[in-house]
């Protein structure tokens, strides 16, 4: 059976593992691949290859570094459609949002494309009596990124692209669910042109991501997941004396206003609640229809169109949506649908049981949707992580508002309305980090920053953009003076002019 070796100072870096996971594919129920799981010696040989290789790297002057970038765009694009049907082999997501997946991450290499541009620093001429000040972004050294099953191209490239550009060498620790992707864009940067220990990849479990964690040489943390783990990761991390981002959970929801246009509404929430099976932290499951008869209009467009959706093995064209990742993942989306029956939401369309002609094995769920559903429910509070949409009916703005404001996750919110003052209103009230305004995902584009508020991130800088640059960079500020000397008398030792009256005083630059 195929072995998805480490990527460690070079590719096929060979391991004496003595545990294993199993690579399932989610369209059949087979186990395809075993991936090693790595220890703590595996990292000192991926921290040791890091060390020799990221001095010279940060040495390289930052339109070098972004040729190689470039170059790595090019081969990515190049592999595009390999890249699309192994990701979609490992992960169950048609070959569609396999091919979002790697662009969106993509968009985050272009951006890294720029990196001379957004890497300099300020300078102040005249600051006090003949002084200058200026600072620089430097590299912190050697980073690490810890990254989910649900995007195994976009949110490692995320990480490195920003990261690798800034200077720093990279370990990724990718979900050992689906690593393949990860592994093929190591090879590609080394054929970019990037050097043996500045992107390596090292597979594991909880013993890994503890190592890294503890490790000493690593400087900063990205994380991806649930928040529990990215509660505990952000807690390890800093109490090591790194630098951590960890992003976590969400239960994103959509305000539908009584004057939105429903059927437009009905389009996004089918791709956006549905789309990748709901594995996705900035999915919309939970729709907020605002007064009775917007919720009964919705709901009755909904059924129908939820009813219209194909659900197909990932290289089914037709396809809406594939196989979740894993069996355990299946059983536990439909443990919550079990759940928001037992609390009393009412089960308006149930996609447990769902079988696919020849793909009995096979990891699928039907599409589910919930009505009257409560801020009380469990169901509501926690995240389901699948293609299940709850309808949390609210009298008025003010209700709408507070649903989404007052949930332990803030990572995404969408409104829907073609009023602007209520848009205005709400993106400004509304305590959520992301908001969508008549756009279901509101994914930032690459050039400004992801990131959550309250238990869906910990840290103070989110991904890519320019909060992406100041987490992989440090800032150091000079200060200088150049004094020449020219009107104080001679006299000293070495026969050049006296420096008594040359002293500095700290001036107060007023």
């Amino acid at each position: 059976m195929r072995v998805i070796d480490h990527v460690i100072a070079g590719a096929g870096s060979g391991t004496a593992a003595t545990r294993h996971g199993e690579v399932f594919d989610p369209n059949s129920g087979q186990v395809q691949a075993r991936v090693p799981l790595g220890t703590a010696a595996d990292l000192d040989r991926a921290v040791a290859a890091a060390l020799a290789a990221q001095p010279g790297w940060a040495a390289t002057n930052p339109q070098r570094r972004a040729r190689v970038m470039f170059r790595f765009k090019e081969l990515v694009e190049r592999e595009m459609e390999a890249l699309a049907h192994l990701l979609s082999a490992e992960h169950g997501k048609v070959i569609a949002d396999s091919k979002g997946d790697i662009q969106r991450g993509l968009e985050v290499i272009e951006f890294a494309c720029g990196i001379p541009h957004v890497l300099k620093g300020e300078y102040t001429q005249g600051a006090g009596p003949g002084i200058d000040v200026y600072s620089m972004r430097q590299p912190l050294g050697i980073g690490a990124g810890i990254t989910p099953f649900n995007f195994p191209g976009m949110i490692p490239m995320w990480m490195f692209g920003v990261a690798i550009a800034c200077g720093n060498a990279f370990i990724l620790k990718p979900s050992e669910r689906d690593p393949s992707v990860p592994v093929r864009l190591a090879e590609l940067m080394l054929e970019a042109g990037a050097p043996e220990g500045i992107l390596q990849v090292v597979h594991g479990d909880k013993e890994m991501v503890d190592a890294i964690l503890d490790h000493p040489a690593i400087s900063a943390v990205s994380f991806v997941g649930s928040s529990d783990i990215a509660h505990y990761v952000y807690r390890r991390g800093v109490e090591a004396g790194k630098r951590v981002q960890a992003m976590g959970g969400a239960k994103n929801h959509g305000i539908v206003m009584p004057d939105a246009d429903l059927d437009q509404v009905v389009a996004d929430l089918a791709g956006a609640a549905f789309g990748s099976a709901g594995e996705r932290c900035m999915a919309l499951p939970v729709v907020v229809p605002v007064g009775e008869r917007t919720a009964d209009a919705l709901r009755e467009k909904l059924i129908p169109a939820i009813g219209a959706l194909r659900v197909g093995v990932s290289t089914d064209a037709d396809a809406h949506y594939g196989p979740v990742v894993n069996a355990a993942h299946k059983a536990r989306v439909e443990g919550w649908i079990a759940r928001g029956v037992e609390e009393g939401a009412e089960l308006v369309v149930d996609g447990r049981g769902f079988s696919l002609q020849g793909h009995e094995q096979g990891f699928f769920i039907g599409p589910s949707l919930f009505d009257h559903v409560t801020p009380a429910m469990d169901s509501y509070r926690e995240e389901i992580f699948g293609p299940v949409l709850q309808i949390v009916r609210a009298p008025d703005f003010e209700t709408a508002l507070r649903l989404p404001s007052e949930h332990q996750y803030g990572n995404g919110v969408a409104i829907f309305t073609r009023n602007g003052h209520a848009a205005r209103e709400f993106a400004a009230r509304v305590n959520v980090g992301m908001v969508g305004i008549n756009v279901p995902i509101p994914v930032p584009v690459a050039y400004h920053s992801f990131g959550g508020w309250k238990r869906s991130a910990f840290g103070d800088v989110n991904q890519h953009g320019m909060e992406g640059v100041r987490f992989w960079t440090k800032v150091k500020t000079v200060t200088q003076r150049w004094p020449d000397g020219s009107a104080l008398p001679t006299g000293s030792e070495d026969g050049g002019p006296s420096r008594v009256q040359d002293a500095f005083v700290i001036p107060t630059m007023g």
